[in-house]
């Protein structure tokens, strides 16, 4: 057995161990209702669950996710690769079903790269487009929180029970915007010379040498190209308002008020983008496990500790929808073929330094 296998097969089992241990903290919580409550009630005595609720989650959802595929699409042609937006969906739901199932929440990320990798002749700007796509998603989550935050914060939004830390959560991330804009502007004055020395001198890195240059690529190049990437970004936002609101049906798809508090709507907003972020990082399938409690964390930090089941129970709820959208993009994307790619006329050149300095290693394939 190799490494990588066994590698995986533990953090399986990690997610296993993880998502039975919240649930089971959350079964029968002591001084409130919790998960036992809503299994007697819908899955034993046969209740109604919220079906507009759960039916707004699936389509919400679906679109949000339609959004993320056509910003990915952007950010391929921006690099004037030769690619279509059929072939954009075809490869990002594959993506997408990989995400929900493989370790981590970028997995998938990995087959989207070599997915399009193979259909291009600069592979590594193809693989770089999905870096990016990763990082501006992130990104786009921060400035997500911090900009509405900010908004509700100044309309009267966030007062209430859990007003002070609302407003710790968008004063991070403010802060985090602040010093990332500082950063990006500061790129602007570096030389594409020593840009090239950078990445070179990231590549030496033990272990991490190649992902950090290559990272580093990825940011320098849409660094030359600001309009695509504040569109992108834009376009993530729209994005992420569908993943808050589809979140926010899932929360209420088998609540009721014997269950105890939950944050706001605008609460959610603010949670449910760092709830993401948590489970996107953390090396388990599709954040199983992490998701729950992290999500149990953040309801239980906005709305008390009565809330943290609430909270379990949303991203259990959030779980099944993903899977569901995940695996039915999967079959659907198995019956489609794929599509021969246009050929780009008058395509931008690639800058020298980078196909002879950021790109040195892979100058055929840098070169048109």
């Amino acid at each position: 057995m190799n490494k990588q296998l066994l590698g995986n097969i533990l953090k399986y089992l990690l997610a296993a161990i993880l998502l039975a241990w919240v649930i089971y903290k959350n079964w029968a919580p002591e001084g409130s209702k919790g998960l036992e409550y809503v299994f007697e009630r819908h899955f034993v005595q046969g209740q109604p669950i919220h079906w507009l609720f759960l039916a707004g989650a699936f389509i919400i959802f679906s679109l949000a996710l339609l959004v993320t595929l056509v910003r990915w699409y952007f950010l391929v042609r921006a690099q004037d690769l030769p690619f279509t937006l059929p072939e954009a969906m075809r490869i990002g739901l594959i993506g997408f079903f990989f995400n929900s199932f493989l370790p981590g929440s970028v997995g998938g990320d990995i087959v989207k790269a070599a997915a399009l990798a193979r259909q291009q002749d600069r592979r590594t700007v193809a693989v770089a487009t999905v870096i990016m796509d990763r990082v501006i998603a992130l990104w786009g989550l921060v400035w997500f929180v911090a900009i509405l935050g900010l908004g509700f914060w100044l309309f009267g939004g966030l007062e209430g029970d859990a007003s002070e830390r609302s407003k710790l959560v968008v004063s991070l991330a403010t802060g985090t915007v602040l010093v990332s804009l500082l950063i990006w502007f500061l790129m602007g004055l570096l030389p594409d010379r020593r840009a090239a020395r950078f990445a070179s001198r990231l590549s030496l890195l033990p272990k991490i040498g190649q992902s950090a240059a290559e990272m580093w690529r990825a940011v320098w190049m849409y660094r030359k190209r600001q309009g695509t990437v504040f569109g992108v970004l834009a376009l993530s936002w729209v994005g992420h308002v569908g993943f808050v609101l589809s979140f926010y049906c899932c929360a209420n798809a088998l609540w009721d008020d014997a269950l105890g508090p939950m944050p706001s709507l605008t609460q959610h907003f603010l949670l449910v983008p760092i709830g993401l972020v948590v489970q996107a990082v953390i090396p388990t399938p599709g954040g199983a496990g992490v998701g729950e409690w992290g999500f149990g964390a953040l309801y239980k930090y906005f709305a008390g500790p009565a809330a943290e089941s609430n909270g379990v129970l949303a991203s259990l709820v959030q779980r099944i929808v993903t899977w569901t959208i995940g695996l039915l993009g999967y079959l659907i994307c198995l019956r489609l073929r794929p599509n021969p790619q246009p050929t780009v006329a008058n395509a931008t050149p690639i800058p020298p330094v980078l196909a002879n300095g950021l790109y040195a290693d892979q100058g055929k394939e840098v070169a048109r």
